[in-house]
């Protein structure tokens, strides 16, 4: 005794219309066509730029204070711990300010390979120091230029603050 059933399957027989390929053809083609005269979505793109939305979470820049012509970060450290990607290095140093207990960052460091651009910085900054900017184009030509210093990131910030009219 076997084990195993034998199941008899049916002969398949198959029309004229499908041995022809004729009824497929003429759907391609009138998919084809269907799509061939809708608006093109191509963007030529030195040339035109996207226009983004608010609340479009870009790079993370320094930003600049305008009344103090200095940056806002006070080396508290708080983004530098709460990055998931441990994306941001900070070593703060001493202020030459009037104000012996305010700190700036001698080092601000910013990895943009390591960033995942969730923005977590930017929420527990408590002197609005670090903010996400509208910019989207991040290409480089060397990888070692895409740590951005702390000058780097406070040129950027003083652009961005400029183009959106923060601060």
């Amino acid at each position: 005794m076997s084990d195993y059933k034998v199941v008899k399957r049916p002969e398949w027989r198959s029309s004229l219309a499908d041995r022809i390929y004729l009824l497929a053809i003429v759907k391609g083609m009138w998919i084809t066509l269907r799509h061939f005269f809708r608006p093109k979505w191509t963007m030529q793109y030195p040339e035109e730029r996207w226009v983004v939305r608010e609340g479009y979470r870009g790079s993370p820049v320094l930003a600049w204070n305008r009344e103090t012509e200095r940056e806002k970060c006070v080396s508290c450290l708080l983004c530098m711990y709460v990055c998931p990607a441990e994306a941001i290095y900070i070593e703060p140093g001493e202020s030459e300010a009037t104000d012996p207990l305010e700190r700036r960052p001698d080092i601000f460091d910013l990895a943009m390979t390591r960033c995942i651009y969730c923005g977590f910085c930017e929420e527990v900054c408590p002197k609005e120091a670090i903010v996400m900017s509208d910019e989207y184009e991040l290409s480089e030509y060397a990888r070692g230029s895409l740590i951005r210093e702390k000058e780097r990131l406070l040129e950027l910030g003083k652009d961005w603050q400029a183009r959106a009219g923060k601060w």
